[in-house]
C-alpha cells in the first residue's frame, strides 16, 4: 500500500480553516475575527509546502507555472466577485490590485529574494534568457493596461472604449500565452537553473503519485480559503484604514499581499536554498499570470455587465512603476546577482508603501 508522506499540520491546517469560515458565517463574535487571521496564516503555511510538493513532482518550470496560475485564477475571481457585489464604487479595484500585485512582486518579492541569497551566498546566478523574456512580456503588458488608457483620445482616461478594452484584453491574452507556450514548451531550458547545483535536495526522491495528487488538491483547497478568508477580512481591513485615515487603495495592497503570500514565501524559501532560478520563475511568473488574465477577465465582466472599468495609473504610480521595472531589468542585466540589487529593490518597496499612505 502505497504511503501518504505529507505532515499532519498540512492537512489539518486548510480544513480547519474552511471549518472556521463556516462558524463565522454562523457566529457573529468579535473573536472569530482573530482566529480566522490565524487560520488564514495556517492555510498559507500550508499552501507553500503543497506547493513545493506538487513543483518537485511536475519539474521545473511547469511547478512554479502551476502555483502561479492557481493562485491568479483565485484572485481574479475575488476580484470579479467584489466588483459585481460592490458595483460601481469598486471599479478601480481591479487596476489597484493589478498595480499592487506588481509593485509587490518586482520590489519587494524579488527584492527579498535577492537580498536572502546575496547574504547567505554573496552570489547568485540564473538563465538570463528567461528572466529578459518574462521582464520584456510584463513590461509590454504593463504599460499596455496601466499607463496607455491615460493617453487614449476616444475616451478620457483613465479609461478603455469598449471595443479598446476588448482589443487590449485579447493582445494581453495573446502576450501571456505566447510566454507560457515558450516557458513551458518551445524554450524550456531558459527557465531551468543556469548552473546545475549538486546538493542533497537535488538528489532527494520524487514523491509518490498519490502524494503529488493529494498535495495539488490541498493546494487548490488551501489556494481557495486564503482568498476566501482574505475576502472576509477585507471589510474589517477597510474599517482600520479609513479610520486610520489612510488612502482606501492600501486595502488592495494588503489584500494582494495576502493573496500572494503563498508565492512570496515559496520564492524566498528557494532563494535561501541557492535556487534563484525558481524564485524568478515564481515571481515574474506571478506578475503575468495577474495582469494577463486579470485585465481580460474585468474586459469580459465590463461587457456582460456594463460596468465601467478604471484601469490608467495616476503620475505618481507611474514614476513608482517606471522605476520598479527599470530597476529590476538592471538588477538582473547580466545572470548575477548580490545583497545591494535586493536592498535597492526593498527600499523602493518601502517608498511605494510609505507614498500610498502619505501621497
Amino acid at each position: 500500500m502505497k504511503k501518504l508522506s505529507l505532515p499532519v499540520w498540512t492537512i489539518v491546517a486548510p480544513l480547519v480553516a474552511w471549518a472556521a469560515y463556516g462558524g463565522s458565517l454562523l457566529v457573529a463574535a468579535s473573536f472569530m475575527q482573530f482566529l480566522l487571521a490565524a487560520c488564514l496564516i495556517g492555510a498559507v503555511l500550508a499552501a507553500v509546502h503543497h506547493a513545493e510538493v506538487v513543483a518537485h513532482w511536475v519539474g521545473e518550470p511547469f511547478g512554479t507555472l502551476l502555483l502561479a496560475l492557481a493562485i491568479t485564477i483565485i484572485e481574479v475571481a475575488l476580484i470579479v466577485s467584489i466588483m459585481v457585489s460592490g458595483g460601481p464604487e469598486t471599479t478601480a479595484l481591479a487596476r489597484d490590485t493589478v498595480f499592487a500585485a506588481v509593485m509587490i512582486i518586482l520590489t519587494g518579492i524579488v527584492g527579498l529574494c535577492l537580498l536572502i541569497g546575496g547574504i547567505k551566498y554573496r552570489e547568485q546566478t540564473f538563465s538570463l534568457p528567461g528572466v529578459n523574456a518574462g521582464l520584456m512580456t510584463l513590461t509590454a503588458i504593463v504599460v499596455l493596461t496601466l499607463l496607455l488608457p491615460n493617453y487614449t483620445t476616444s475616451k478620457a482616461g483613465p479609461y478603455y472604449t469598449p471595443l479598446q478594452l476588448t482589443f487590449v484584453a485579447i493582445v494581453s491574452l495573446v502576450l501571456y500565452g505566447a510566454f507560457v507556450l515558450i516557458q513551458t514548451v518551445r524554450h524550456r531550458d531558459y527557465f531551468l537553473p543556469a548552473e546545475p547545483r549538486q546538493d542533497e535536495d537535488m538528489h532527494a526522491a520524487p514523491p509518490t503519485r498519490l502524494t503529488a495528487i493529494t498535495s495539488l488538491a490541498l493546494l487548490l483547497l488551501s489556494l481557495g480559503v486564503v482568498v476566501i478568508l482574505a475576502k472576509s477580512l477585507s471589510a474589517g481591513i477597510e474599517d482600520m484604514v479609513v479610520a486610520a485615515g489612510a488612502p482606501k487603495s492600501l486595502v488592495g495592497i494588503i489584500i494582494a499581499a495576502v493573496v500572494l503570500l503563498p508565492e512570496g514565501l515559496a520564492a524566498c524559501r528557494a532563494a535561501s536554498l541557492n535556487r534563484l532560478q525558481t524564485s524568478l520563475n515564481l515571481a515574474l511568473g506571478s506578475a503575468l499570470a495577474s495582469i494577463g488574465l486579470t485585465i481580460p477577465a474585468v474586459a469580459l465582466l465590463s461587457m456582460f455587465t456594463g460596468l465601467p472599468v478604471t484601469l490608467g495609473i495616476d503620475m505618481k504610480s507611474t514614476l513608482l512603476l517606471l522605476l520598479a521595472l527599470f530597476t529590476t531589468m538592471l538588477s538582473l542585466a547580466n545572470g548575477r546577482t548580490n545583497v545591494l540589487q535586493g536592498v535597492v529593490l526593498l527600499l523602493i518597496f518601502a517608498v511605494y508603501l510609505f507614498t500610498t499612505v502619505a501621497p
